[in-house]
């Protein structure tokens, strides 16, 4: 007998049994195709979520555009002329760039009531009555580090909800490695207007993980049992605390990271 497919209803239930509460504050990295099908696709989603937030809640979804980013890094010729070209058709961020981060937080941007950050490559959007305290400010230098929207969400002791995806995808993950000493690094590039000049800005930040640590630190994580997780259709879900996530990621990665040399 084949199963129904899922629904608003269905998601609300099931996001309730993972223990998705009224009055939460909670960011989501989802795949929608994970699930499987949804009558009423992503929509259904983020309007399943915040059926179990309720008003008193707040949705929180990547926003990210990392494709405004310099397309020749590691060009520094002004007069080449292609280089030059390429990077002029990079856009400049606004608050409707489209997202790449897939179809639930392209559904929640759709919303009129939703809030935007203003980073160039790691906004992220809100609902709610935390979404202006988490989406008014974010540096451009380590955007998910201190005085970042991941630090507020750590301060209002948000959950994290992994719907289908690991914690390769999971960006509390690199707040949590801003706080190591020794965390690797990448620098940021990408064009911004300030003062009415189209400017290229670099930026340092927290390098990337590429599946490196970050999922040997979420099993471990979960075998402690941090986490709640429930098979919702096809896709494997995980409901987790931030500040429990972030303490623990960041004495794991302060013992695995290589400390630098000493001389």
């Amino acid at each position: 007998m084949l199963t129904p497919p899922l629904n608003q209803a269905r998601l609300r239930d099931e996001f309730r049994a993972i223990g998705l509460r009224e009055g939460a504050t909670v960011i989501v990295h989802a795949s929608l195709s994970a699930f499987g099908r949804i009558d009423g696709g992503a929509h259904a989603v983020v309007n399943a979520l915040l059926d179990c937030l309720t008003p008193t809640g707040t949705l929180v979804v990547p926003t990210f555009t990392p494709e405004i980013s310099d397309p020749h890094p590691r060009s520094f010729d002004p007069n080449d002329l292609k280089v030059a070209e390429a990077r002029e058709q990079v856009p400049l961020f606004h608050e409707h760039t489209p997202t790449s981060m897939g179809a639930i937080p392209s559904a929640v941007l759709s919303r009129p009531e939703r809030l935007r950050g203003a980073h160039p490559q790691t906004s992220v959007a809100a609902i709610g009555p935390h979404a202006h305290a988490i989406t008014h400010h974010q540096p451009l230098a380590y955007a998910l580090g201190d005085r970042s929207p991941f630090d507020t969400l750590h301060d209002l002791d948000a959950d994290i909800l992994l719907l289908g995806v690991g914690h390769n995808r999971n960006s509390f993950l690199h707040y949590a490695e801003s706080h190591v000493p020794h965390h690797r690094r990448k620098l940021r590039r990408f064009p911004y207007r300030l003062d009415g000049r189209r400017l290229w800005l670099e930026a340092p930040d927290v390098g990337d993980d590429n599946g490196t640590h970050f999922p040997r630190i979420g099993e471990e994580f979960t075998a402690m049992g941090g986490v709640h997780m429930r098979t919702i259709g096809h896709a494997s879900c995980q409901l987790m605390n931030s500040r429990a996530l972030a303490q623990f990621a960041t004495g794991r990665l302060t013992e695995l990271l290589p400390a630098p040399a000493t001389t």
